[in-house]
């Protein structure tokens, strides 16, 4: 008898506009994260901490943070195609990526 199983098909959208990017490693909090099939995930191009003057910059990968948070990589320096990020940046988090080049 052969196992079957089915394969999951993850499509991350490409909002980066460049290679040329810095990012630094971050701890992703669980807090506000709605569960969907039972795992929490923040997904990528997601402004970190908030979308709004306390932004620090834009989680590169998603994160799974059902059992807790997790550590990210987090972009504070590059080029993004603000069009193709999940939720588009906050006129105020936009503001305070001063070294985050939105095209």
């Amino acid at each position: 008898m052969a196992y079957v199983r089915g394969i999951k098909n993850y499509s991350n959208v490409n909002f980066l506009a460049s290679s040329d990017l810095q990012s630094f490693t971050t701890l992703v909090s669980d807090v506000g994260v709605t569960a969907v099939n039972g795992k929490k995930v923040v997904k990528a191009g997601t402004v970190l901490p908030t979308n709004d003057a306390s932004a620090k910059g834009i989680l590169y990968n998603d994160v799974d943070v059902t059992y807790g948070p997790q550590p990210g990589s987090l972009i504070v320096e590059g080029y993004i195609l603000e069009a193709r990020l999940p939720v588009a940046p906050s006129a105020l988090a936009k503001t305070a990526l001063t070294k985050i080049t939105f095209k």
